[in-house]
C-alpha cells in the first residue's frame, strides 16, 4: 500500500542509530522481518530508502531502525538525523517474503543493521509462546536494552565483534529442532559468513530466510 505516515517517536538506540516509530495508517499490516520504503522531499526532489521493520507488530504504531552515517550518508541521512515527532513521510509496502510466520523456534543471525529485524522477530516469537535465539555481530551494538530484555525473557543472545567467526555461536544456537527456522539479516559479506556457519552446524543454508542488504 501507499500512504502518508507520521513520526511519533525517535529514540537513540546505539552509536548513530535511531529507532523511528510511526503511527500505523489504516489498512497497513506487516510481519517482523518485512520491509517498507520511506520517503520525503529534499530540495524539491523525492528521496526514498528501504528499512526493515524492527517492531514485533504494527498494532497502533510500527518501528524501523536506521543507522545514520553523518559523514557519508548524504541528504537523506541528514534528514533522518534531524527528524522530529510530527514529521510526515511517504510509505510504500510492506515488501519481502522472508519474515516471521509463526515458527515455534527462531534463530536470527544479524550483522550490523540486521539487529532491527532480529529483535523484532525474537520478541514476537517469545510473545507467541515460542523460542528464540539471536546471534548478532557488530563492534558497536545497538538495541542493547531490548537484547537484555530478550535474555531476561528466556532467549539465547550471543554478541560477537565484527571480525569474530560465526561458526561456534551458530553451532550452539542452531539445534535442528522440529519447526526451527533460521533467519539471516545483514550485508552481503555477513550473509556469506552466515551461510557457511549454518552449513558447518549441520543446517541447510538454502532453507534459511535471508534478507541481503547489499
Amino acid at each position: 500500500m501507499d500512504a502518508t505516515v507520521t513520526v511519533t517517536a525517535v529514540d537513540d538506540v546505539g552509536p548513530d542509530t535511531y529507532a523511528i516509530r510511526f503511527e500505523t495508517p489504516d489498512g497497513f499490516a506487516a510481519e517482523p522481518g518485512q520491509f517498507v520504503k520511506l520517503g520525503t522531499e529534499i530540495d524539491g526532489e523525492a528521496v526514498a530508502r528501504f528499512y526493515t521493520l524492527s517492531s514485533p507488530t504494527t498494532e497502533g504504531t510500527f518501528e524501523v531502525t536506521a543507522g545514520i552515517d553523518p559523514e557519508e550518508g548524504g541528504d537523506f541521512s541528514a534528514f533522518l538525523a534531524d527528524l522530529d515527532v510530527g514529521v510526515e513521510m511517504t510509505l510504500s509496502g510492506p515488501y519481502g517474503d522472508d519474515h516471521y510466520d509463526g515458527e515455534p523456534r527462531v534463530v536470527v543471525l544479524a550483522g550490523g543493521p540486521g539487529v532491527g529485524p532480529a529483535v523484532a522477530i525474537a520478541e514476537r516469537a517469545l510473545s507467541d509462546g515460542g523460542e528464540a535465539a539471536v546471534v548478532y555481530r557488530d563492534d558497536e551494538p545497538a538495541h542493547g536494552d531490548r537484547l537484555d530484555a530478550l535474555r531476561a525473557d528466556g532467549a539465547t543472545v550471543r554478541l560477537l565483534g565484527e571480525s569474530d567467526d560465526l561458526t561456534d555461536a551458530v553451532g550452539e544456537t542452531v539445534t535442528g529442532a522440529d519447526g526451527e527456522t533460521v533467519f539471516v539479516y545483514g550485508f552481503a559479506d555477513f550473509v556469506d559468513d552466515a551461510a557457511a556457519a549454518i552449513e558447518a552446524a549441520g543446517g541447510d543454508a538454502d532453507a534459511a530466510k535471508v534478507e541481503n542488504f547489499g
